[in-house]
């Protein structure tokens, strides 16, 4: 099955689970033929499709419940109850239980896409060694969250970087268009859960953001509070692409909650699973790290450590498969995480190529 063809299979399958805002949808088609980063960003259903295909023996490996979706711009900041900033995985809209192998693969081929592109400056074969180690370092030692303070200090002033100034911030929320239609009851109803008053008077907007989920409805909360402004974001979350590709009536439900809750983490208190929306606060320090923010000064290769690492937090969720992972790692040749990159590295930009070449972007 050619790409044009997975995506109207997968689309369809998508209409079927919510309701899709097809103006957005067509962004993503247009977004996906930029560039071959931006396709793999937007495309995690037919990695779901062509990774077993491609990687046949690491797609057996031990399973773990993993991102699924993981990219080297999968990552940001927030608030943990204690008011800490927090670095780590972003999003989990695909999460889903799989080969462990699946998120380093992922991470891997979007760092090479990356240092193609000219957004990292680095080797791509010492790249995937160092998030290799960053990730078997956490699971030797039982994982580690990265609080951004006294220890993580080179790690903050790289977040830091990225956190946008407060004006320019709401600025650009107050920029969106109000909802003129009627707000799903789920979405309302999710966003005022949120809300620390009741009946809060706000204003709700239409979000356009990510690469993933474009097309998915998405609603921010703006309200002015104790004399500030704050954001409630909802967005309408369906099964990983993966329950797309088993086609089974018996597969898991969407898994974002569960892989927050077990993580090695200090959670968010505001990210929340509530009847099928996901919901959680926007601010300034709530934020994806995307690389074109990043500092001309840093240690890219001790950026990829640290992704590895927090690829770890979350597969050691999964208690039971903990020494099983570390036994198949042990018995990976040199190279391997570099190898299967490069394979699917190959596919995902004959894949973009292909797309570009139908117009179906228009």
């Amino acid at each position: 099955m050619n790409i044009v063809k997975s995506t109207r299979r997968f689309e369809k399958w998508l209409h079927r689970h919510t309701s899709v805002v097809e103006p957005d949808l067509q962004l993503k088609h247009r977004e996906m033929a930029e560039s071959p980063f931006k396709f793999l960003r937007a495309t995690f259903y037919r990695w779901a499709q062509k990774w077993p295909e491609l990687c046949p023996n690491l797609s057996k490996a031990p399973a773990v419940l993993a991102v699924g979706d993981l990219h080297v711009e999968n990552f940001g900041t927030w608030r943990d109850a204690e008011g800490r900033l927090i670095w780590g995985v972003n999003d989990f809209d695909e999460a889903w239980p799989m080969a462990y192998a699946n998120d380093l693969v992922r991470l891997a081929t979007s760092v090479l896409l990356a240092i193609e592109e000219s957004k990292l400056r680095l080797a791509g074969k010492r790249a995937c060694q160092s998030i290799l180690e960053g990730y078997q370092s956490a699971l030797t030692v039982g994982g580690r969250p990265f609080v951004l303070g006294e220890n993580n200090t080179w790690l903050r002033e790289i977040a830091e970087s990225e956190l946008r100034d407060p004006v320019h911030f709401w600025k650009k929320l107050d920029s969106l268009p109000r909802v003129r239609g009627k707000i799903p009851r789920g979405a309302k109803d999710a966003l005022q859960h949120l809300l620390p008053e009741k009946d809060l008077p706000c204003k709700i907007v239409q979000r356009i953001a990510g690469l993933g989920s474009l097309g998915h409805p998405r609603f921010v909360s703006i309200a002015d509070w104790c004399g500030g402004r704050i954001a409630r974001e909802a967005k309408a979350l369906v099964p990983s692409s993966c329950s797309w590709m088993q086609s089974s009536e018996a597969t898991p439900g969407i898994q974002y909650q569960t892989i927050v809750d077990r993580a090695v983490r200090c959670p968010d208190p505001f990210v929340r699973l509530r009847n099928r929306w996901v919901i959680r606060r926007l601010s300034p320090h709530c934020s994806r790290i995307e690389l074109a923010t990043l500092p001309v000064k840093r240690d890219e290769m001790r950026l990829l450590n640290a992704m590895g690492w927090e690829t770890a937090n979350i597969h050691l969720g999964s208690r039971s498969a903990t020494r099983e992972v570390r036994r198949h790692l042990k018995r990976q040749s040199d190279g391997w995480l570099f190898f299967a990159a490069t394979e699917m590295l190959r596919e995902v930009k004959q894949d973009w190529r292909a797309w570009k070449k139908s117009g179906e972007e228009g």
